[in-house]
């Protein structure tokens, strides 16, 4: 088996039986705000010296952009090959790739054990919880007969049974830096982001550490970020670690592998774009490295690589922010008509919120606040903010940006605007996962699915009547309401979200083999349920 890391965390496995790509990332992500770091540009060239757009199979491990890179998938990649799909409640990555063109699938199932032609064997582990990535993260293991590997970039595996099970592995690739935008966008006072940067650095660390030791692989291959910072405007340049800074919450490859020798584990390597590394039988493992030279100028001044790289950058940059819009729509009026109907049935989220969020628009010419918008998740209204409301969450950033994200209606704008880093927040409190949750969340089918997977994970039962059944009242396929997507004739409920359908005596699912639902004559004891309408 032979694979070449293709930078950030993309990378080309080949093997006799074929090869896979997963997650090739070249175009700026976020607003042009992230830029693969090293640059890996010459991979993504027509001139496609690796040979990655023509494999037998792409990976894309999930819909964050630095991993499901659309514009370079649909200008370059073939379309003929297959795609190994992970076992998302929501369809979202398929949708996306088929928009794009593709049209050969597999559709594996999670943690289980998939065989591709030739004698390859892989596992993918879906992550499925509303905090997982946007709504779904995923890694892959792979098995050509003689060498196994665990490709997890950034996803954080829950259990590790089946993963475990695939392997002894040979080789195992992860994410060990953060992606995130805390606390470098918070009003903090500098003191409290160095503590808070330097605990997320250790701990982001240290638990890539206890997977490395949870899997035991011979060889290990840190890689997946971090990426770099390449726009003066919002700050973005300062965020680049250039000097290895202990409170720098994105440390790069070589300071992960110090201190995975630190701790004892000396089988670590620098993974770059253009290294390969060559497995085979009893443990073989060979590093065709990239020269020295090519490392030195990497991470020798790191400020003056970045500087170039920047100035390189810069149109592509210039070409982001002149695509956005620059007139003023009516964003208030906007947002009621979007997000108003969302709220009003959404229980979980606006429980678990239980406040207000204020957003405020800034006019990138003056400088200057131009709109201040309340999300009042207690009301469930959106409107325009009194001044004495109080706000535990406050978010700014420039109006822009956010008409993009309005008029577009882009439901995850943790995928675009959070992860840009391109804004400033204060809370009053801790961290509240609902709020980024509810900004993954902005669609009916999103928002659909979040309500039924907490309402699923709360201790209540929550029940629904049918002809004479008692009923789980959210669809197992992907949590929709029944109460409102449900309808019943002759014994059989459908779900129209997606049109699944279930027999009401046994709960048996009639469009899918691994489905069941919830179903069972009603009792005195169930008193007046709500009803899915015949």
């Amino acid at each position: 088996m032979r694979i070449t890391s293709i930078g950030h965390a993309g990378m080309l496995v080949e093997t006799a039986a074929g090869r896979i790509v997963c997650d090739p990332w070249f175009t700026p992500a976020y607003f042009a705000s992230w830029f693969p770091f090293p640059d890996n540009s010459a991979f993504g060239s027509q001139a496609d010296p690796a040979g990655i757009r023509t494999a037998e199979y792409l990976f894309v491990s999930h819909l964050h952009h630095d991993h499901f890179d659309p514009h370079w998938l649909s200008a370059t990649m073939s379309k003929d090959t297959t795609v190994l799909l992970p076992d998302y409640q929501v369809p979202d990555l398929r949708d996306e790739l088929e928009k794009l063109g593709f049209r050969n699938f597999v559709q594996t199932r999670n943690r289980e054990i998939t065989e591709l032609p030739g004698g390859l064997k892989i596992l993918i582990d879906a992550l499925i919880t509303p905090t997982d990535g946007p709504l779904g993260d995923s890694g892959i293991a792979i098995d050509d007969g003689e060498v196994r590997i665990f490709n997890q970039n950034d996803a954080r595996p829950v259990e590790d049974g089946p993963i475990a099970a695939f392997g002894p592995y040979d080789a195992h690739f992860l994410q060990y830096s953060g992606a995130i935008w805390y606390p470098m966008v918070y009003d903090f006072p500098d003191r409290m982001k160095a503590t808070v940067g330097r605990r997320k650095r250790e701990n982001g660390m240290a638990r890539a550490l206890r997977y490395v030791e949870q899997y035991g692989a011979k060889q290990v291959f840190p890689f997946a970020g971090p990426p770099c910072f390449l726009d003066e405007r919002d700050g973005l340049f300062a965020i680049n670690d250039f000097d290895d800074d202990p409170a720098n919450v994105f440390p790069s490859q070589l300071a992960f592998l110090e201190f995975m020798r630190e701790q004892g584990h000396d089988n670590g390597h620098l993974f770059v774009p253009g290294t390969t590394v060559v497995l085979g039988a009893d443990g073989k493992c060979e590093i065709e490295q990239v020269p020295q030279a090519q490392i030195d100028e990497i991470y020798g001044d790191r400020r003056t690589y970045l500087t170039n790289y920047q100035k390189r950058a810069q149109p592509q940059i210039d070409a982001m922010h002149a695509g956005l819009p620059q007139d003023k729509s009516d964003l208030v009026g906007q947002l009621k008509e979007w997000i108003e109907p969302l709220l009003e049935w959404a229980d979980h989220t606006c429980a678990g919120l239980n406040g207000r969020i204020l957003l405020e628009t800034v006019d990138p010419a003056s400088g200057e606040v131009d709109d201040r918008i309340v999300f009042d998740f207690l009301t469930r209204t959106i409107g325009t903010w009194d001044g004495e409301a109080e706000c535990r969450y406050k978010f700014r950033t420039e109006r822009p940006l956010i008409e993009h994200l309005v008029r577009t209606r882009t439901p995850d704008w943790v995928n675009e605007l959070f992860l840009s880093c391109r804004f400033q927040a204060s809370r009053k409190g801790p961290y509240n996962e609902y709020i980024y949750t509810f900004f993954k969340s902005l669609s009916e089918e999103h928002m659909t699915y979040v309500e039924g997977y907490y309402a699923e994970s709360s201790d209540v039962t929550d029940l629904a009547q049918a002809e004479g059944y008692a009923v789980q009242r959210h669809c197992p396929h992907l949590k929709a309401d029944l109460t409102r997507f449900g309808t019943v004739a002759d014994g059989v409920l459908t779900c129209s979200m997606h049109g699944w359908q279930f027999d009401l005596a046994s709960g048996r699912c009639l469009t899918s083999d691994d489905r069941k639902l919830v179903s069972r004559p009603l009792t005195a004891e169930d008193g007046e349920l709500p009803k899915i309408l015949g």
